[in-house]
């Protein structure tokens, strides 16, 4: 006898659907873990290369401080407004901090190249990276990606 799949399973992205959600919507809620224990969340620009979604994050902002001392961290990008649209996907993990902090761009950085390249076309119309040398890379390789389209539900 067949295991039927949880209806969250049914309704979540295929490996496709999930590279093109990420690689058009701009927006994150980045959660992090304050020195207190309580949870920190913000919104933030990102891109995604298929395989890792990467952050520009001010350097000297409360996020930043609290990777700095707990690199655990929850990502959720969401789309739709009415029920039946609502998409979304939950990346959780460790980030790494990539690059020179601040980032001025003086310096060159193989690794960067492509994320910067992605970051400024998506978010910026610009085929080069602007630094103003308060920002700094994170790179998020997610252990787990939990991911829905409601959209899904009407052909169930």
């Amino acid at each position: 006898m067949a295991v039927t799949q949880r209806r969250g399973r049914r309704i979540m992205m295929t490996p496709a659907e999930l590279d093109e959600f990420l690689s058009t919507e701009r927006t994150c809620r980045v959660a992090t873990v304050s020195p207190d224990g309580a949870p920190h969340a913000s919104p933030l620009f990102f891109a995604w290369d298929g395989t890792s979604l990467w952050l520009y994050s001010i350097t000297r902002s409360k996020r930043w401080a609290d990777l700095r001392r707990d690199p655990r961290i929850a990502v959720v990008v969401d789309a739709g407004e009415e029920y039946g649209e609502l998409r979304g996907v939950e990346l959780t993990g460790s980030v790494e901090f990539v690059g020179e902090a601040p980032r001025t761009g003086e310096e060159a950085f193989p690794e960067l190249e492509a994320p910067e390249r992605l970051f400024a076309q998506k978010n910026f119309g610009m085929d080069r990276m602007p630094h103003d040398g308060r920002h700094a890379w994170l790179r998020l390789t997610p252990k787990a990606i939990a991911s829905w389209d409601f959209r899904k539900l009407a052909t169930l």
